[in-house]
């Protein structure tokens, strides 16, 4: 599954590694890339063979080093507002992906790049990995989701000073903020991150799912019906296989072999 600009290759475990690949430019986003991230997450999906995504970027300068300033100097209020959305609803399409997407920043993750770091589910870096949002010295604000998921992330008064200043900051500072989760050297990235994916599928997928959709839905509702809802998907899980596969396989000191049912 691949295109001018991502291409993707899913091994024998169910792990797809998605790469972006405009290389030229840094892999910035243009209205291309995102709509091709779109398509790939789509179809990443649909497919019952995959299990979990690794997104990264190609080379080893760039992540995504932000959106194409060319193509958003020719905006006018109706187009930035399309722009601002259409990248919006792919990231938030990653962000509601069922099985774990974990974004492997092996470099720049700056503006929409560290945008879309944000709508992952995870985050590891290389350590030569630099983030920010320097949206304001372009005269804009971030209009990906960073002004919502950054604060959330890391807290307001920390996101405050990374959107108002635009200052990049560096893979360890990422690290002890909670920006990112682990920090590899670059050449065992992609390594590291596959290991802690292979970690999460060990677990039953179904329950995999359900803990993701309840801690999306958790992020924007109010405790007492976040509760509810964990409640109810505890109970479905109840009905499961695998939840029956997995208290056997406890009280029997084995691993567990999920099914998925």
């Amino acid at each position: 599954m691949s295109n001018a600009f991502v291409r993707t290759e899913t091994d024998e475990d169910g792990i797809a590694v998605v790469v972006i690949d405009r290389q030229d430019k840094l892999n910035a986003l243009n209205a291309d890339v995102i709509a091709a991230l779109g398509d790939t997450f789509a179809a990443l999906r649909g497919s019952s063979d995959v299990r979990g995504v690794i997104l990264t970027g190609a080379g080893n300068k760039a992540f995504v080093a932000g959106a194409d300033i060319a193509e958003l100097a020719e905006m006018d209020p109706l187009s930035g507002i399309r722009v601002s959305r259409a990248g919006q609803q792919v990231f938030r399409a990653i962000e509601q992906m069922p099985r774990p997407v974990i974004a492997a920043v092996n470099g720049f993750a700056l503006g929409g790049g560290l945008e879309l770091a944000l709508a992952c589910h995870l985050r590891t870096a290389s350590s030569r990995a630099r983030f920010g949002l320097p949206e304001v010295k372009l005269g804009i604000i971030p209009g990906y989701g960073g002004t919502i998921r950054l604060p959330r992330l890391v807290g307001r008064a920390r996101a405050i000073e990374m959107i108002l200043t635009g200052d990049m900051i560096d893979a360890a500072e990422a690290h002890r903020i909670g920006l990112v989760n682990h920090v590899h050297e670059p050449d065992v990235l992609l390594d590291e991150t596959r290991a802690l994916m292979t970690r999460m599928l060990a677990n039953g997928p179904i329950a995999l799912a359900l803990a993701l959709e309840s801690i999306d839905h958790a992020a924007a509702t109010h405790p007492d019906a976040a509760a509810q809802l964990e409640s109810d998907l505890f109970g479905l899980l109840a009905g499961t296989g695998d939840m029956r596969e997995g208290m056997r396989a406890f009280l029997e000191k084995r691993p567990a072999q999920f099914t998925g049912r």
